[in-house]
Formats: structure tokens, sequence, C-alpha cells
């Protein structure tokens, strides 16, 4: 027996049963349309207004909710977390579209929960009735809803571009959107602008997003410029504190509209706990009545801006806003840019009052035509109470009027509905006396429909009165990106004085001065010995320079501190040298400042600018960091110009000072001659001044380059006991 398999296209089953879906969820639910509302919200204040809470006095919400049910099928809950949102209590929204009282949670609050719906009240804010004035008027279409009870708009009229005034984010199938806010007052009057002239910078005149959580705009021009032309981009919000010298703390009342304060104190916490600030001793939520407030207690030393720049930068008290200004445009998605969204409003907006006019002009013409019916009869009342008394039967009375005065059936039956006591000249004079008045009007309408400046001016006239009614001051400062000060990674570094020791088999110690005082020598291994001591600090940049001129980077943070009890780092490894490459000489710089000499047996100098060895990139290690064309006698770091002393070998003397030397910035230059040879004479040692007792130290001075002067018998005696006193102790 056969099995009666049907066999399905995947694609095919896809198409049919999740397209369907997906599209729902796009069109129906998830992004908002061109008057800035998404399905769900629409819903909601439809049913607000039908309730009449516009005018009225504030119902319990349970009851909202449950009358909201009948266009939107979905949980109770749901629909009350929508209206959550859109109150004046949850703080959610420049312009709240629901004034609310009770407890609607805050938008800045991840566990301030908001109180159930049999305890709450609300009606529509005032500013709804810029959404329903012209509701009646035609001027958007009215849909079933779901089980065909009653009618439903497909959009609200809105008079100004409510789908920029106040932040919307909507997750889709395969798409999001998320927008911000901007000031009513600044988007009323660009769009008054952009109706006065379409080639306007829309950046001159609204110069970047409002939130109602308030906080500081980081505003950088050329991000801006491309998410207002682009529809996409990101920019970056801060909040908003204040010292208290007097209690010694400071005070966040304004976070960015991303975030919520919990989040925020939680990464504070972390960051005290991991070491990373120190200056903190408690964080608290000190949230109120008054609004928004998270305390931080700091230390009395603490450096108030660099505290709030490492807190700015390692928790979401600066956080970033996504832009994708991605909504439906009849029916279809698209991600415009704010010209765009505005110009499409525009559109929408022109069609409303189109729909408008021509329903009141469809009226008043009725309205027109009945009355000049009624005119007909004002000559002869007499005959008009005759026709229907005279007539039989009901149903004859029209088409006799009709037959009698020259008039449709409509003017017929207006005639007829006129009450007896009606039937007399003043009446019938009064009501005929407004045919003059609807003429005129009907010619206004008429050139107003025909006339887009007229529409325009109407746009304008109506956007100038909402800015007056409902605008308000902005909320969210703007900041310019440049006035920011920006935080590394090392400023979160502990700084403090070291002593570095370096050893002839390649080990280093780090060692901090204070576990220096009382300590009782070094430990070393067998044999080895301190070639050279210096001094540094924790955020010193080390410079290792090797026998195969090359430089090693290291910073010394990353060594770990050490006891003089320690062998310490071994730096072959530590630095991975090649096979016998050794370390020669360490420098410490901070700044890299002074200079770098190099003596070669050649007698020149090589006078290497320290900013020669500093990169922009964290590079470890440089090669060509000295010249390889002679041999290398001495070389050491100087901060400033210094005497030196050079010793030929056949013991020739010159002291100079390194100003005389020219610095250069190429790392391997071959340097300027210093001391000249003399019979095959080359360099032998260079000295400090300090380390010479020669009895008349100017008989040695001299400008390079020079052969120098033969050491005196009794400075050559004096150095022979010295270097005997040090070899005996």
């Amino acid at each position: 027996m056969k099995n009666n398999i049907k066999k399905l296209n995947v694609i095919d089953t896809i198409e049919t049963n999740y397209m369907p879906y997906s599209m729902s969820v796009i069109v129906s639910r998830a992004l908002p349309e061109i008057d800035g509302l998404k399905p769900s919200h629409r819903k909601l204040l439809y049913t607000m207004y039908k309730m009449g809470l516009l005018k009225g006095q504030k119902t319990k919400s349970a009851n909202i909710v449950g009358q909201t049910m009948r266009l939107n099928p979905h949980s109770d809950m749901a629909i009350y977390e929508t209206m959550v949102r859109l109150t004046r209590g949850n703080e959610t929204l420049l312009h709240p579209y629901v004034d609310s009282k009770g407890n609607f949670g805050k938008n800045y609050s991840r566990d301030m929960a908001f109180a159930a719906p049999r305890y709450t009240e609300a009606k529509l804010d005032s500013i709804c009735e810029e959404f329903f004035n012209e509701i009646g008027n035609d001027t958007v279409d009215f849909v079933p809803n779901y089980d065909n009870t009653m009618q439903e708009p497909t959009l609200l009229p809105t008079t100004f571009p409510n789908i920029l005034v106040n932040p919307n984010l909507g997750i889709a199938v395969g798409m999001a959107s998320s927008i911000c806010s901007f000031n009513l007052r600044e988007l009323c009057d660009t769009t008054v602008r952009l109706l006065e002239d379409e080639g306007i910078d829309v950046i001159e005149y609204l110069k970047a997003p409002d939130f109602s959580s308030g906080g500081e705009l980081i505003y950088n021009q050329k991000d801006m410029r491309k998410i207002y032309e682009e529809g996409r981009g990101t920019f970056y919000l801060r909040g908003k504190y204040r010292y208290d010298k007097a209690n010694s703390c400071i005070d966040i009342y304004e976070i960015p509209y991303t975030t919520n304060a919990e989040t925020i104190i939680d990464q504070v916490t972390e960051l005290v706990k991991a070491g990373t600030i120190k200056e903190i001793t408690d964080v608290r939520d000190e949230t109120d009545k008054n609004g928004l407030k998270i305390t931080l207690d700091i230390k009395k030393s603490a450096d108030v801006e660099q505290l709030m720049l490492k807190i700015f930068k390692y928790t979401k008290l600066q956080d970033s806003f996504s832009c994708n200004f991605n909504i439906l445009v009849n029916g279809h998605p698209r991600v415009l840019g704010v010209k765009a969204i505005l110009l499409e409003w525009i559109d929408f907006r022109v069609g409303c009052i189109k729909r408008g006019l021509r329903y009141d002009i469809e009226r008043k013409t009725e309205k027109l035509h009945l009355l000049r019916g009624l005119e007909k009869i004002l000559l002869d009342l007499d005959k008009a109470v005759q026709i229907v008394r005279d007539t039989k039967k009901d149903k004859e009375v029209i088409p006799n009027l009709m037959k009698g005065f020259e008039v449709d059936a409509a003017q017929a039956e207006f005639i007829a509905e006129i009450k007896l006591r009606n039937f007399n000249q003043e009446y019938i004079l009064m009501k005929t006396k407004d045919i003059k008045d609807l003429e005129k009007e009907l010619k206004n309408l008429e050139e107003t429909l025909n006339s887009e400046k007229k529409m325009k001016k109407i746009i304008i006239k109506q956007l100038d009165a909402v800015s007056k009614k409902y605008g308000q001051d902005r909320k969210t400062d703007i900041v310019e990106e440049h006035h920011i000060e920006e935080i590394s990674p090392e400023d979160l570094i502990e700084d403090y004085n070291i002593k570095l020791f370096l050893t002839k088999e390649g080990y280093l110690k780090k060692i901090p001065l204070i576990s220096l005082r009382g300590s009782n020598g070094h430990k070393l291994k067998e044999g080895d010995t301190i070639i050279q001591e210096i001094d540094g600090t924790n955020k010193s940049d080390l410079l290792f320079f090797t026998n195969k001129h090359t430089v090693y980077k290291k910073k010394v943070y990353e060594l770990e501190d050490c006891k003089t009890s320690n062998l310490g780092d071994y730096l072959p490894n530590l630095l991975a040298l090649e096979e016998k490459e050794e370390i020669i000489y360490m420098a410490a710089t901070a700044d890299y400042s002074g200079y770098m000499l190099f003596f070669f047996k050649n007698g020149k100098c090589a006078k290497i600018d320290m900013s020669s060895y500093e990169t922009k990139t964290n590079r470890t290690q440089l090669a060509n960091a000295y010249s390889d064309s002679d041999p290398l006698v001495y070389l050491m770091k100087i901060k400033e110009d210094i005497e030196l002393v050079a010793i030929s070998s056949i013991k020739k003397v010159l002291i100079f000072n390194t100003e005389q030397i020219n610095s250069k910035t190429t790392r391997n230059s071959q340097g300027v001659q210093v001391l000249k040879s003399k019979n095959s004479s080359v360099l032998a040692e260079i000295k400090l001044i300090e380390e010479i007792q020669y009895q008349d130290p100017d008989y040695y001075r001299g400008n390079i380059p020079a052969v120098g002067t033969f050491l005196k018998k009794e400075d050559e005696e004096k150095q022979s006991q010295q270097l005997q006193f040090l070899l005996e102790e």
C-alpha cells in the first residue's frame, strides 16, 4: 500500500504561512504611520475620544482598557501597558497624550512598577484636541473593527507633525523603527519654513532632538546631518549632575532617555567593587516626588570632573541613541530623513484639508440647494399650504410640491417637513437670508480647494497656533562634541612614584618608593649585579634599548609591583628578545620630553629627540632605534642639556655642553663629531661632570669638534686613587 504523502516546497510553505504574519506585524502592529501613532496607540486614543474623555472627567483606567478591547482584541494588560507609556505620569513622552492620576511608574525607573488599572484614572490630554477636531469631517478613512460592530479611523488627522514630536520604538519582523523626539516649538517653526520654501536646510532650524528625560545631547553636526538626511545614525546623550561641596556628594538629577536609574547605580557599584573607581564611598537612590536623584558620596580629596568623566565613560550615564526613521507611508515601510518625513506629513496634511474642504463644500451645497427650494415657496405660501391640504394621500405630498413649485424631491421633502406654525413669511425669510452667505462661503471653499498656497496657509496658521498653545522650552541641552573632555583607560590607573632596577642578567624590578623604606638590600641571582637604577611613575613609558639597535616599549603599569626580596621580571622572556639580544639601557618617560644621546667609537654623538620614540599606536617594538654605522660606546637620556666629559683612547679629555649638538628626529642619525681622532685614537669613555674631580675643569673645556687635551698628571693620579678606592670598597 502506497503512502499518500504530499511533498511540500519549504520556500512555498514559508511564503504561504509566514509572510502574511510578518506583513501583519510590520503594517498593523510595530511601525508608526505618518500621524505618529501605531495601531495600538490609535485604537486606545480613539476609544477614549468616543468615551467623551477629551472634555469630560477622568475615568478608571480599567474602564478605558475594557472599552478599547472593542477595537484591540489583545490582552487587557497589553492595552494598559500601551496606555501607561502615553501618560503624563510615566514621563516617557515630551507631550503626553493621556492626562493621568495615580501611579503610572516612571520611564527613568526599572523597578518603580505602575499600579493596577483598577486604581488609576485617566482622560485625554488637551493636545489630543489636535487629533480629533477634524475627525468628523471625512478627513481620514474609517474601516470596520475586527468583528464589524463599529468603525475606526485608519489615521488621525493631526494638525502638527506628531511623528517627530514623541519618541517611537518598534520591532517588526526583519525590520525595526527607532524615532527620537524633537522639540514641538522648533519642529512647528521648521515645518512652517519648509512650507514657505522647500529648499531650506532643516538642520539650521531644527538643530537636534529633545527628550522628556532632559540630560545633554553631545552634538556632532556631521553625524546629525547624516541622521537628518538618511534617517539612520547614532548620537550620544549624557546625564546632568551637580556637586554639593558642603556634603561632599554628587547628585545626578537627569539621565539619558535610553537608560534607567537602577542600571546606572548597579554599574557604579560594580566599578567601586572592582576598584576601578576609588573616590566613591556610597551610592544611593534618593528619587522622590520631586523627581529623579541618584546621590554619590565621595571623598573630599576627589577630583569631581575626573570622577564624572570616568562614570560617563564606563556607565550608561552616557549612552547612545540609534536612529532608524522607518515609518509606514501609504501602507509601505520607508526609511526617511527628517526633511522627507516632514514633506510626507505635509502631503498627508494637505490631503486631510482637501477632504475636509470637500466635505464642507458638499454639506453647504446641500444646505444651499434646500434653501433655494424653500425660497421658491416664499412668494406663494398659501399655495404651498393649499397643496398639502388638498393632497389626500401622504405619499403624494412630495410629488405635488415638486410639480407645484418646480423643485426636486430633496427640496420638496425639506419644505414638507416644516411645521405648520412656521409657514409664515418671517420664518421663511429668516431661513433663506443665509443663501448669500452660503454662496460666498462656497466660493471661498472652492478657491481654497483649488489653491495649494491657501491650503498651506491653513497649515501654517494651525502650526503657529499649536506652537503657541503647547510649545515648551527644550529639556535636553545641546553640548558641542569638541567641548566634551574624553577620558582614556590610563586615567583610571593609579599613579605613584617608583624605582626601576635593571640587572646585568636582564632582570627588572619595579618597586614603589613606599616599599623601599626599611628594605634590607636586593635579592639577586648569584653573580648578578644592578647596572641601572632610574626613577619613574606608574604611568611612565619604559624604553629598553638593546645591542641589536632595537628599542622595546612597555607601560610601567603593565609590570607587577615587587619588593627588593623578589628577583623581578625576566626581560628576555617578557619582551621576547632574540637570541644573543641584550638590554643595554632603559629609560622612563611620561611625556617624551628631552633627548637620547648616543656616543659612538668614531667620536660622533647623535642627539635624538625623545618624541621620535613616541607612537600614536601602542607599538611595542621599534627597529633602527639608533645608528649601526659604528660601535656604540655610551648612551643616556637627558631632560635638558648638560656638561659631559669625553675621554679618548689616548687619554685626551674634552669637557663640552650638549647644547652644542643639534638634535635630530631621525632615530638612526649618525650624529655629529664631538671628539676628533688623533693618531688613530677613538672615543673610549663618556662621563658625567659630577663623576670627575679635576683640579681645573676649565682647562679641558672646549667647543666641538675637538681633539681634546691630554689629562694632567695630577688629575690622572687623583683619578687612579679614586678608582682604587672604589675597587676596595
